[in-house]
């Protein structure tokens, strides 16, 4: 083994030296440390660390954004390595310590990081074990192994006396294994995955305000900063440019030493006291040009339509197979409608934060970010300094779920702020920053039609959308006001999983029409479970309508036509979401709408199936509807989900409550509003949420399917939330709602027009 101390990197030179001073605030000491002994993707040093106190250090690559997936990921080391998960450390992702195993999006964690620590884990047990042979002259295949204890021949010796503080010097024989895969453990002999019921790691610091949030760091010398931006962004282009015509510094005096910085058209200010720079931001007197003119809320899908006639959508055929003109035509059942979905915003609670130290030939950024060696990448053009010189290292926040401004405007904009300031700067946006300069999900407008048999046989869909071309990594705020060259707008593709793929359709066409982004629509990106809560609000209201017009109930309906295709590496998994669901939730079959009543709150029930990440998830809606103000109230919510072998069982029950909670309040309330010039739906009031009150109760199940390797957990129930609940107001009150969210105003109007 080579003599060689990885503790000095992931314990000591190569971390942030952190220091409590009181609370949650830590002071912080910034660094660019030398590279760790290797970022081999093979070699198990990228991953582990044991130290001679019999301690092991776990580095993912991947980021802790308060779903658990941290420790989920120590378990599935635990498991493999044969020792207690409280003798792991999960360490902070750091580019200059951590491998590089993606972003953390996508429910991608478990998925592809977790194979990787499989390896890794599993190379480790055999590389110790041939050492304790060695050690106690007693064959490998005569050792036990105990909580890092390897037993055989009445000896013993732990795995920091084996290895402490050296590196194994070996490669793994694949960069990454599924489960039960050779050096990995038989899942039958599985005692923690899947099985094990433990504590998230990061929670005791939590609930005792001892965690220390990317918010409550400190550096020695810092000014504290705000970005000067107009109260919300217009289309993208010009509206996002935020062209500055004029800039009176004079009018932020005495405000302590609060200073103007700029670059281009990005504009901030930096002071030494918070409030500050607060006050001077809001005070500072500055004339934009005004942005380009939109269709608006009110008219946002017709516009779609127009540009869709003038041949300025271009269709991008994503999927075709078979005749499904002919086979609508010959139908014995056939519908066909329009469905739209409006923009939403990620809006976490708390703003996101930055702290950055940018010198003349380095910078350390601290941030939330979701994807470090991303911020890395693009921090490179932006501050003119080369990428071994750059270090970015996560620090959580309150919450990303896709490419909100903290994936990496924060970060970018602290780096700027600081490199223009010549000193540390910590950024902190403030609400109107963080609700009038997201990248938002994008408005969805889709035509569906789809056909069944006279024995209830889907027998066709035909599925086309009219798509905002996503700039998920191309539209950070920072990076256009600052001058650099945007790439262009991508091509705005249909969503394929979820669009009838649940069944088995023998006709079956998916268009894309990607709409002209410039100067027309916000800039947009990924928000929880992509495109899936709009895909499966059209498409499973569409199977909901045949079910009605075949006159059977909408459960049995999809459980006739469930496909019993190959799904990823395994069979039945929708099957499994579905029956699971409904056994779950007590579904008594019945057609749809059949049992109206005249009074003025309504109840009805709605199923769904949808997913995302490589899961499936089947959910129930129980609501109540008020006819005379439009209220939706979602009494109870059920949630069976499939995601391969579950790992982490308590983190995943976790993750669908969450998710059942946040898609409810996407489904009711969300929506990005807008004057034609700028979003204007700046706070929690013009952009309202759920409220506790109005939260549902909700019951999850996990369907555990251990021959199959683990897929996405984080987001796939996001899918079918919607859609369930449309299908459950169908059922109370026999109208159908197409537009979401289903708001009040909009319950009201559909129920008058009926």
């Amino acid at each position: 083994m080579t003599e060689f101390s990885r503790r000095s990197f992931v314990k000591g030179g190569g971390a942030l030296v952190v220091g409590v001073s009181f609370a949650t605030r830590a002071n912080v000491a910034l660094a660019v440390p030398a590279l760790p002994p290797t970022m081999d993707l093979s070699a198990v040093d990228t991953f582990l660390a044991v130290h001679a106190d019999d301690t092991v250090d776990v580095m993912s690559g991947r980021v802790e954004l308060g779903q658990g997936s941290s420790t989920g990921l120590l378990l599935l080391v635990a498991e493999e390595l044969g020792v207690g998960i409280d003798r792991l450390s999960f360490v902070r992702h750091d580019t200059s310590i951590s491998p590089d195993t993606g972003g953390t999006y996508g429910s991608s964690s478990l998925a592809l990081a977790g194979p990787r620590l499989r390896s890794a884990a599993a190379t480790a047990r055999a590389t110790l074990l041939a050492l304790a042979s060695s050690r106690l002259g007693v064959p490998v295949s005569s050792l036990t192994v105990d909580d890092g204890v390897v037993s055989g021949g009445g000896q013993s010796v732990t795995y920091g006396e084996l290895l402490g503080d050296r590196l194994f010097g070996v490669e793994m024989s694949s960069p990454s294994i599924d489960p039960g895969v050779p050096p990995a453990k038989p899942v039958s002999s599985y005692t923690l995955v899947g099985i094990a019921h433990v504590p998230r790691i990061d929670i005791p610091a939590k609930v005792t305000g001892t965690y220390t949030y990317v918010q409550n760091v400190r550096v020695p010398g810092m000014l504290h900063g705000r970005v000067v931006r107009p109260r919300g962004q217009g289309a993208y282009g010009a509206g996002t440019a935020a062209e500055i015509l004029s800039v009176d510094e004079s009018s932020i005096r005495g405000f302590g030493d609060a200073r103007v910085v700029r670059r281009n058209d990005f504009l901030g200010v930096v002071a030494s006291h918070e409030y500050d720079a607060i006050q001077a931001a809001a005070e500072l007197k500055v004339v934009y040009a005004n942005p380009p003119r939109m269709a608006g809320n009110g008219d946002v899908y017709g516009q779609m339509r127009v540009f869709d006639s003038a041949g300025l959508a271009p269709a991008s055929l994503q999927q075709d197979v078979g005749d499904v003109d002919t086979a609508i035509a010959a139908a014995a059942h056939s519908v066909a409608a329009s469905y739209s979905f409006d923009y939403q915003a990620h809006v976490p609670i708390g703003p996101s934060c930055a702290v950055a130290d940018v010198t003349a030939d380095s910078a350390v950024v601290l941030s939330n970010t979701q994807d470090a060696f991303r911020l890395r990448s693009e921090l490179v053009g932006l501050l003119g300094l080369p990428l071994e010189a750059i270090r970015v290292e996560y620090w959580e926040g309150a919450g990303s779920f896709g490419n909100a401004p903290a994936r990496y405007d924060a970060g970018e904009a602290a780096a700027l702020m600081s490199q223009l300031a010549g000193a540390p700067v910590r950024l902190q946006f403030m609400r109107w920053d963080e609700h009038g300069w997201d990248n938002y999900s994008p408005a969805f407008l889709a035509d569906v039609r789809a056909a069944s048999d006279q024995s209830g046989n889907l027998v066709a869909i035909d599925y086309s959308v009219l798509a905002i071309p996503e700039m998920a990594g191309t539209g950070v705020a920072t990076i256009q006001n600052a001058g650099l060259p945007l790439d262009p707008p991508g091509i705005g593709l249909a969503a394929i999983a979820n669009s009838g793929t649940q069944y088995d359709i023998a006709n079956r066409r998916v268009t894309g029409k990607s709409l002209p982004l410039w100067n027309n629509y916000f800039k947009t990106s990924a928000l929880r479970g992509p495109l899936t809560p709009q895909t499966c609000f059209a498409c499973e209201q569409m199977i909901d309508e045949l079910a009605h017009a075949a006159q059977v109930d909408p459960y049995l309906f999809r459980l006739q036509n469930v496909t019993a295709q190959q799904v990823n590496d395994g069979f039945g998994q929708w099957h499994d979401a579905l029956a699971g669901v409904a056994s779950l939730s007590g579904w008594e079959p019945r057609v749809a709408a059949s049992s109206l009543s005249s009074a003025n709150v309504v109840a009805g029930r709605g199923i769904a199936l949808g997913g995302f990440a490589g899961s499936q998830v089947g959910v129930v809606a129980e609501i109540e509807v008020d006819r005379s103000t439009g209220k939706i109230r979602v009494r109870h919510l059920y949630a069976a989900q499939v995601a391969g072998l579950t790992v982490y069982l308590d983190g995943i029950s976790n993750q669908l409550e969450g998710n059942l909670v946040m898609g409810t309040s996407r489904a009711l309330l969300e929506q990005v509003v807008d004057d034609t010039r700028r979003v204007t739906s700046l706070d929690w009031s013009t952009y309202p949420i759920l409220r506790m009150q109005d939260a549902p109760n909700v019951t999850t199940a996990i369907v555990q399917r251990t021959d199959l390797a683990s897929t996405g957990s984080g987001e796939p129930a996001q899918a079918p939330i919607t859609a369930a609940i449309a299908n459950a107001f169908f059922d109370a009150t026999g109208v159908r709602i197409r537009q979401a969210p289903m708001t009040p105003g909009r319950a009201r109007a559909v129920l008058a027009a009926a």
